[in-house]
């Protein structure tokens, strides 16, 4: 199930009219810097730039609901364009696909998914599976045009790679940047630039306080509170990868606005367990609190992954999930939902006071994993009711049949009868005619 979220943020008008500097929010100067490719102009306007966005879209003709939409997501993406024609080490270019009348480049590049994102980059084709939004989609092109590995020098920077507990990220250290392990490390990073954060350094400081060896490599698992150093150095490139691809999907992971598709299509079973909890908020974040210590007591579970989101993150989306799933996002929620078609059950949280002990979540989890509890348990309810339904129809129809039956025996006897009446009818008069003779006689 993919979930559909348009979060704009730009303005058409100035926000903030008090003179001040620094603050202004940018605005749409209406100049076109968003490419219409074809095939005969998408090879040479690629060429002028360091790294391409190319918006596969669907076509629209005929329809004017998709046209507006349309519309909107290019606004977003002219809008992203306009902020970064500013940078001056990077040429950022944006270009619209149509899948119909640009079927023949969209072969040429590799484009198979309509209304995806692909950013070109060193000669790599980056899905962008997050939020079409300006802010969001520069965010995070910030991050493609960054180096692959970022080098921890100081004490501020390690304590900056410190508090990102809510992403993966690994750490490694290494004599230097010539250093052949130092580049096969390099090399795995950029298979997954930029969804994975890697990070090195080159000072033995550091690495004391990070607890690494020189050519060890540590993996960070989000919201856990050791790292897991990998196995098996000195490592190759394809060791790093491997062992990444094997660990990629978390015990909790947070749905993040630029990579919200792509975690949210890596279900289990087709089946998710959401947790919302807003982490400014008291109960919210007693809330998450707890949900981070049954993730690490069952860290080693491969059929436990728990998505998190935080509502503040997604405020368009906040009344389409209340809606959906019959829920109050004002307060933490934690469910099971079936990717197909939104059906959900969750947990029962009527004492806002006190939030559930670590012991009945995770009893609670425990019953979700072995199916006690399962979203589709209402679809099998509801299949029992269609041929209770069908049966009771049927019942019907045969009371109706049997109604129409007796109805008819009833017209056949009601026939006879007439027809008796009227030979008795007959006869009478046939008498009272040879009786009217006789005395005439």
């Amino acid at each position: 199930m993919k979930i559909l979220l348009l979060g704009l943020f730009f303005s058409f008008g100035t926000l903030l009219s008090y003179g001040d500097q620094g603050l202004e929010i940018p605005e749409y100067d209406g100049k076109d810097r968003v490419h219409t490719l074809t095939a005969k102009n998408y090879k040479s306007i690629m060429k002028s730039y360091d790294v391409m966005v190319i918006y596969y879209h669907r076509n629209v003709e005929g329809d004017r609901g998709a046209m507006k939409q349309l519309q909107i997501e290019e606004l977003a993406l002219e809008l992203a364009a306009q902020v970064l024609d500013e940078l001056e080490d990077e040429d950022i270019g944006f270009g619209l696909v149509d899948e119909k009348k640009a079927t023949a480049v969209a072969k040429k590049l590799g484009l198979d998914e309509v209304e995806s994102i692909y950013i070109f980059a060193d000669n790599e084709i980056i899905e962008y599976d997050g939020e079409l939004a300006a802010d969001t989609l520069v965010e995070f092109l910030y991050d493609v045009i960054e180096n692959p590995v970022e080098v921890i020098d100081n004490d501020r920077e390690l304590k900056g790679f410190f508090n990102m507990d809510d992403v993966i990220r690994l750490v490694g250290y290494f004599k230097n940047e010539r250093s052949p392990h130092f580049i096969e490390y390099d090399d795995a990073a950029e298979e997954f630039h930029p969804f994975v954060k890697f990070y090195a350094t080159f000072d033995p400081k550091i690495a004391k306080k990070l607890k690494l060896k020189l050519n060890e490599v540590d993996f960070y698992e989000p919201f856990m509170e050791e790292p897991v150093t990998i196995p098996g150095k000195p490592y190759i490139e394809s060791d790093i990868i491997e062992y990444i691809e094997q660990h990629e999907r978390s015990t909790l992971r947070k749905l993040q606005p630029h990579s919200m598709y792509e975690i949210w299509e890596d279900d289990i079973d087709g089946e998710h367990i959401v947790a919302f909890a807003e982490e400014d908020d008291p109960d919210g974040f007693e809330f998450l609190e707890i949900l981070k210590e049954v993730a690490q007591d069952n860290t080693d579970n491969p059929n436990l992954s728990i998505i998190w989101i935080d509502p503040d993150d997604f405020p368009l989306l906040v009344p389409y999930w209340e809606k959906t799933f019959g829920i109050d996002l004002s307060s933490p929620q934690i469910g099971v939902v079936d990717v197909a078609d939104a059906d959900s059950v969750w947990m029962d949280m009527d004492d806002q006071d006190d939030m559930p002990t670590s012991d009945e979540l995770e009893q609670w989890i425990e019953d979700v994993l072995s199916g006690k509890i399962d979203p589709d348990d209402d679809d099998e309810e509801d299949e029992e009711d269609y041929d209770e339904n069908d049966d009771d129809d049927d019942d019907e129809e045969d009371d109706e049949d049997d109604e129409e039956e007796d109805d008819d025996d009833d017209d056949d006897y009601d026939e006879d009868d007439d027809g008796d009446d009227e030979e008795d009818n007959e006869d009478d008069e046939e008498d009272d005619d040879e009786k009217d003779e006789d005395e005439d006689e």
